[in-house]
C-alpha cells in the first residue's frame, strides 16, 4: 500500500492522512480542544512565529485535530495541503479573497451555489472585483466572456441546483493557456467520486458538511491545493480573517469520513434507481441524473466522474404550485434545505436556496420554477420511491 492512489476508496477514506495518536496510540484522532499551545522556551516560540520550526501556537492559526483532518482530505484528493476552514462559505470567501482584488475579473458557472455566486455580485463587488457567470458545459462561453483582467475562474460541477456538468480538463488547459487559476467546488461528488486536481484543477472546494461528514450534525469546509505555493497564500488569508474550524468540528469530519465510501455506495445506488423511476412518471416533465442514458453530459460524467452520484434534480408537469403541494406531501424524504447526508432530503430551489438569486438571473442558469432537488441518502429504495409516489400523486390534486 505505498501508493495511496492505487487503493480502493473503501481503504483510503479510512486510512488516508490519518496516524496514531503520537502520546499514546490512540486509534482516533484526539480533540485537541485548546485555544493556545505552550513553548517549550522562549526560543522554540520564535522559531514557531519566524517559521524556522513547525508547530502549534494558537488554534486560530492551527491544530493538530484540524491538522489531522487537513491531511486525510489533502490524501483522499491528491493535492499538496488542506485547510479547514469553519464553514463551506468560508473557505469560498477565503479563496476570493486569496485570489481577487480590485479591477480584477473572475468567471464562475451560472447555476453555482447560491451564495458562492452572490457573495461576488453584492459583497466583492464593493470593492471593485469584476466578474460573469455563464454556462461553462460550453468551454466557449468561458472563452468569451475572458478580459484581460481574468485571474480566477470557478467551475461548480456537478452544479447545484441543476446537475449540469463542466469538463474540468478542457476548462484546466484553457486556464493554464490563459494563466487562470482554476478552482473547483466538488461538494456533490466528493474526492470518492471526482478527483478535479488529477485533471488539472487547481485548487478543490468542499462543504464538508455535506457527503464527507454525512450525518447533518456539523458545518465545515476545506480548501485542498495542488501546489504548496497556492496553500502558504491561502493560509496566510484563512489565519488573518479567522475564518477557521474547531478542532470538534475537525474530530466529528474525521468520524464521518470513515463511512464515505459505503454511504455514497448505498446513496448512489438509490439515486440511480429513483432516477429512473422518475423519468418514466406521468407527473414528472423531466429529470436531470448523470447517470440517465437520456442525460446529454452522461459521456463526460463516466469520463471525469467515478460514478454518478446521488443528486438529482426533476421538474414537476404542475409547475409552482404542484412543487409546494408535494413539499408538504412527504414523509420519508425530509424537507430541508443541505445535501449529502444519511437521510434523503428535498427542497425547492426557486423558492428556498435559489429564492436570493433574481428569477432573470435563475432562469437564465437553468434553475425553473418547476424545479425539485433531491438528495438521495441511504433508505431503503422502496421507502423512497413509495414515498415519492404518494407525494406526487398529492401535488396533482
Amino acid at each position: 500500500m505505498k501508493n495511496p492512489k492505487a487503493r480502493s476508496p473503501f481503504t483510503d477514506v479510512i486510512h488516508a492522512g490519518r496516524k496514531p495518536d503520537p502520546g499514546y496510540k490512540g486509534l482516533s484522532v484526539p480533540i485537541y480542544q485548546s485555544s493556545t499551545f505552550a513553548f517549550e522556551s522562549a526560543e522554540q516560540g520564535a522559531d514557531f512565529f519566524a517559521g524556522r520550526q513547525e508547530g502549534y501556537i494558537y488554534t486560530r492559526l492551527g491544530n493538530p485535530t484540524i491538522r489531522a483532518l487537513e491531511d486525510t482530505l489533502a490524501s483522499l484528493e491528491h493535492g499538496a495541503r488542506g485547510l479547514g476552514t469553519a464553514t463551506g462559505m468560508a473557505a469560498i470567501s477565503t479563496v476570493y479573497a486569496a485570489l481577487l482584488g480590485r479591477d480584477s475579473h473572475m468567471i464562475g458557472t451560472a447555476s453555482m451555489y447560491a451564495a458562492s455566486r452572490t457573495i461576488i455580485e453584492t459583497e466583492f463587488a464593493r470593492f471593485g472585483v469584476q466578474y460573469d457567470f455563464v454556462d461553462t458545459r460550453d468551454i466557449g462561453n468561458i472563452e468569451c466572456a475572458l478580459r484581460p483582467t481574468t485571474t480566477l475562474l470557478m467551475i461548480e460541477t456537478p452544479a447545484n441546483p441543476t446537475m449540469h456538468l463542466t469538463d474540468i480538463r478542457a476548462a484546466a488547459d484553457l486556464a493554464r493557456k490563459h494563466n487562470l487559476t482554476l478552482v473547483v467546488d466538488n461538494t456533490f461528488c466528493s474526492s470518492i467520486l471526482q478527483t478535479p486536481l488529477d485533471l488539472g484543477a487547481d485548487i478543490v472546494v468542499h462543504s464538508l458538511t455535506k457527503f464527507i461528514s454525512g450525518h447533518g450534525d456539523v458545518i465545515a469546509g476545506m480548501i485542498v491545493t495542488r501546489e504548496e505555493a497556492l496553500f502558504t497564500r491561502l493560509r496566510q488569508v484563512l489565519k488573518v480573517f479567522g475564518g477557521t474550524m474547531d478542532p470538534h468540528q475537525a474530530w466529528l469530519v474525521l468520524r464521518g469520513t470513515k463511512t464515505l465510501a459505503l454511504r455514497m455506495e448505498k446513496a448512489q445506488e438509490n439515486a440511480s434507481k429513483l432516477a429512473l423511476w422518475l423519468e418514466g412518471h406521468p407527473l414528472v416533465a423531466w429529470v436531470n441524473y448523470p447517470g440517465l442514458a437520456s442525460h446529454p453530459q452522461r459521456a463526460l460524467a463516466q469520463a471525469q466522474m467515478k460514478g454518478f452520484g446521488s443528486m438529482l434534480a426533476f421538474g414537476l408537469k404542475g409547475g409552482f404550485e404542484a412543487g409546494r403541494k408535494m413539499m408538504n406531501a412527504v414523509n420519508v424524504c425530509t424537507l430541508a434545505v443541505s445535501l449529502g447526508s444519511v437521510e434523503s432530503l428535498i427542497q425547492h430551489p426557486a423558492s428556498m436556496t435559489h429564492s436570493i438569486v433574481p428569477k432573470a438571473e435563475r432562469e437564465e442558469a437553468g434553475i425553473m420554477d418547476d424545479m425539485i432537488r433531491l438528495s438521495v441518502g441511504c433508505e431503503g429504495y422502496e421507502d423512497l420511491r413509495d414515498d415519492l409516489d404518494q407525494a406526487l400523486a398529492r401535488s396533482a390534486g
